[in-house]
């Protein structure tokens, strides 16, 4: 009687399972194919081009008609954005583990940038050493591992990596400016590794729709796809952030920071972004106003981003970081936007559009 009595709730999760597929079609929402990224990139490299036409265009206008300084200032902008496109195409052709030792080496860089804007003590360079060849490293180890050590590589800088910076310096014995030489290197730390590192993470998220249906045929090409997406939304958001303080600039909004960055530049850079990036939905997991939202978030994250590296740059006394390209600012000068903006991107597609949320 007991094995009667029970049968009918053993076949129920038999029956709900065979259910399912008959229900599945009407959610499932078309993923994107390797066609669709490689259009993405096609139209990237188009309006670089056609960017590149235009510069050799001004640059053969007569002397008084335009500024000099402005011309070679986009001239210069161009050939970087070529050098990244050209990087990051590379990285996504030869796999994750390239992109990630891509990123790694970037923020290598960066954070090395970084920390020579101030002079450090003798008693750092332990401290320092630990910091590039250690914990650097190591954290984008972790990040390519697997999406698995999230609750590693998420907490690794934060927490460990700040409490041993300090203990560090404190043993090395030279307590002169002992917090300005531990924030200093936290903050570098903080900035060009472990929110950059979030940025190549998002290859290994399974990726979804809102709903929770799958997206993506070829998982590394349309998480490659959708890290592509970030960059150019935070490149775009420096750009027409820029043009439009130089169109219609009027109130600055901190002139002891950066005189250049405007209202009107923050507003314009952020609806701009956002109309971009939402004409560019079909390329990500997004529909299209939930591309607008998050390329909204993307544009205020990067020139959040902006305005504290111009901070720190007048603090130390310095208008660039460093010279990526001669005549040009650092690797730093232009991931800053980038550094902002991926740990929110991140997040927030990891607990709304992965399988992981």
């Amino acid at each position: 009687m007991t094995h009667l009595s029970g049968w009918p709730w053993a076949i129920l999760p038999q029956l709900i399972a065979a259910a399912e597929p008959a229900a599945a079609p009407a959610a499932t929402v078309p993923a994107p194919s390797s066609t669709q990224i490689f259009w993405l990139l096609g139209v990237v490299i188009g309006l670089l081009a056609i960017a590149y036409a235009v510069s050799v265009l001004l640059k053969r206008y007569p002397e008084g008609t335009l500024n000099p300084a402005l011309v070679e200032r986009f001239i210069h902008r161009i050939r970087i954005w070529w050098i990244m496109c050209a990087i990051l195409v590379a990285g996504f052709l030869l796999g994750r583990v390239a992109t990630v030792i891509l990123f790694g080496a970037v923020s290598f860089w960066s954070l090395r940038e970084f920390i020579t804007t101030t002079p450090t003590r003798r008693g750092d360079h332990r401290t320092l050493f630990w910091v590039f060849f250690g914990f650097t490293p190591l954290q984008y180890v972790l990040v390519g591992i697997s999406r698995d050590l999230y609750g590693l590589y998420s907490i690794m800088i934060p927490v460990y990596a700040f409490l041993y910076i300090p203990a560090r310096i404190a043993f090395a014995g030279d307590p002169k400016r002992f917090l300005e030489r531990s924030a200093k290197i936290q903050a570098g730390l903080f900035i060009c590794v472990y929110a950059l590192s979030f940025a190549p993470a998002l290859l290994h998220l399974p990726l979804t729709r809102l709903d929770g249906a799958p997206w993506g045929r070829d998982s590394h090409l349309a998480n490659a796809g959708l890290l592509f997406y970030l960059i150019l939304l935070t490149q775009l958001a420096d750009m027409f952030q820029h043009l439009w303080s130089r169109l219609l600039g009027r109130r600055v909004i901190a002139p002891e920071v950066s005189a250049t960055r405007t209202w009107e530049g923050f507003l314009g850079g952020v609806t701009s972004t956002t109309l971009i990036g939402a004409l560019l939905w079909w390329a990500t997991p997004f529909r299209f106003w939930e591309a607008a939202c998050m390329s909204m978030i993307v544009a205020v994250t990067a020139f959040a981003g902006n305005m504290v590296m111009s901070a720190i740059k007048r603090d130390r006394g310095v208008a660039d970081f460093g010279t990526l390209v001669q005549g040009h600012p650092g690797v730093l000068d232009r991931i800053d936007s980038i550094c902002f903006a991926a740990p929110v991107f991140y997040h927030l597609t990891r607990y709304f559009f992965s399988a992981l949320a």
